[in-house]
C-alpha cells in the first residue's frame, strides 16, 4: 500500500481499495473457471462500506449469527448462508427472515428448528455440518477437526440421522490452508462419507482457503471443484473470509513514549488485546514494515499496546534507527479478523476505519469512534 502514514489519525485501519479488488477478481475468476458459488465469511472480514467493491462479484455471504446474517442481507445482498453450533428459538426466528441456507451442527438441532424452517415463507435449503476427523492443523486449539471437537457431525453421528429435509452438506477443516490440504481433506471425505454424497444437492466446502495468497495454485483449487462436482453432481460452494481482504489493509499506530526495563519498549496507541485480538489468541507476529526480526537491525524495541493488561505486547522487532515519540508505524495485513473481533477493553478509543484509493489517492474516514460508543455497549 503506497501510503504516507502521517497522512492518518492515529490509531487507524486502513483498507487499500484496489488490493481489495485484486483478491475479489481472483476469487471471481475462480468461480467462473470451476462453476462454483463464493460466499463472503462476514466472520472474517464485515466492513460493509466496502461492500460495493465485492457485491455482485461474489455471490453473498456466511453468516454465523443473526446480526451477521441480517448485514449480510441488508447490505450485500444476494445469498445468504447461515452456521452457528447451536441456534436458539429466537435465532431461528430471526435467521428465517434472511437465509438461504442454514446448517445444523446436529441432528438433536436439525430436529428441534425442522418445523420453523420448513415452514418459512420461502425455500430455505437445510444441511448437516460433518466432522471428517481429518485435520490440517498444528494447533488443536484452532482445529475445528480435532478430538472432542464440537463442530459437526462425525460419520457415526450421520449414519443414525434423519436425512429427511436436509440438501447439503458443509464442512470447515482449513485454516490459512492451500489446495493440496484441500485434496487430503476431500479424498478422505469421499472414502468416509459416499453413501451420503449420493443423496445431496449442495457441498459446502467451508472456509480457510488462502486463496489470495501469492503463490497459491489457483488451477490445483479449480481442478479440485471441477472433479468433485462432476463426480457428485452438486453445486459446490466456498466461503473465503480472510482471503477477501488478505493483504488489503494495515494498522496505522504512533509511537506515546519510549521506556526501558532490560530492553528497549515503545508504548503506542493501538492494542493486541483490544485491536487485534488474534495477535495473542492464535497467535502470530504481525509484520511492520520497515521492520525486521529482533537483532536483525541495529536498534531492538519491544511494542506493547497501551492497555494495562501485561500482556498487551505486539512484539520485539527491530529498526534502522532508535523510535521516537511521535514515528509512525504501520502493521500490515490488519484488514481481517480485528475489526470484527475487537473489543473496548480499558475504554480504549477503536481504531478509525479509512479507506484509502490508490487510483486517486484518496483517504476516506468511513467511521470515527467515540465515547458514547463505548458507554452503549456497556448499559
Amino acid at each position: 500500500m503506497k501510503l504516507d502514514p502521517h497522512l492518518v489519525t492515529t490509531p487507524a485501519y486502513v483498507l487499500d481499495l484496489e488490493a481489495l479488488r485484486s483478491n475479489v477478481a481472483v476469487l471471481e475468476a475462480v468461480q467462473q473457471r470451476s462453476g462454483c458459488r463464493i460466499v463472503l465469511a462476514l466472520k472474517g472480514f464485515a466492513l460493509w462500506g466496502a461492500f460495493e467493491h465485492i457485491r455482485g462479484k461474489l455471490v453473498g455471504t456466511a453468516a454465523s449469527s443473526p446480526h451477521e446474517a441480517e448485514l449480510g442481507a441488508r447490505e450485500f445482498g444476494g445469498e445468504v448462508h447461515a452456521y452457528a453450533p447451536a441456534y436458539s428459538d429466537a435465532d431461528v426466528q430471526s435467521l428465517l427472515k434472511h437465509a438461504h441456507h442454514m446448517v445444523f451442527n446436529s441432528e438433536r438441532q436439525w430436529q428441534r428448528h425442522r418445523g420453523a424452517v420448513q415452514g418459512a415463507p420461502r425455500e430455505i435449503r437445510a444441511g448437516y455440518r460433518i466432522n471428517p476427523e481429518h485435520s490440517e492443523m498444528k494447533r488443536r486449539e484452532n482445529d475445528p477437526c480435532a478430538r472432542g471437537s464440537r463442530l459437526g457431525m462425525t460419520l457415526a453421528a450421520l449414519e443414525t440421522a434423519d436425512f429427511s429435509g436436509i440438501s447439503g452438506l458443509h464442512f470447515h477443516s482449513l485454516c490459512q490452508g492451500g489446495p493440496d490440504a484441500l485434496g487430503r481433506t476431500l479424498a478422505v471425505i469421499e472414502t468416509k462419507f459416499a453413501p451420503y454424497l449420493d443423496r445431496i444437492q449442495w457441498m459446502n466446502f467451508g472456509g480457510g482457503h488462502h486463496i489470495t495468497r501469492p503463490g497459491y495454485d489457483v488451477d490445483l483449487l479449480v481442478r479440485l471443484i471441477k472433479d468433485f462436482r462432476e463426480r457428485w453432481g452438486v453445486e459446490v460452494y466456498l466461503e473465503p473470509g480472510e482471503a477477501v481482504a488478505l493483504n488489503a489493509g494495515v494498522l496505522v499506530t504512533s509511537v506515546l513514549d519510549v521506556i526501558r526495563n532490560d530492553l528497549d519498549i515503545a508504548i503506542v496507541d493501538t492494542s493486541a488485546s483490544a485491536h487485534m485480538p488474534d495477535v495473542l489468541e492464535m497467535p502470530y507476529r504481525p509484520l511492520i514494515r520497515g521492520a525486521a526480526a529482533p537483532g536483525e537491525k541495529p536498534y531492538t524495541f519491544r511494542i506493547g499496546g497501551m492497555t494495562c493488561l501485561a500482556g498487551d505486547v505486539i512484539g520485539d522487532y527491530s529498526f534502522d534507527r532508535p523510535l521516537e515519540v511521535g514515528d509512525r508505524l504501520v502493521l500490515e495485513d490488519m484488514a481481517h479478523y480485528t475489526m470484527v473481533k475487537n473489543t473496548t477493553f480499558n475504554g480504549v478509543r477503536l481504531p478509525d476505519i479509512v479507506t484509502f484509493e490508490p487510483t486517486t489517492g484518496e483517504l476516506r474516514v468511513l467511521r470515527r469512534f467515540a465515547y458514547e460508543d463505548y458507554r452503549g455497549r456497556l448499559s
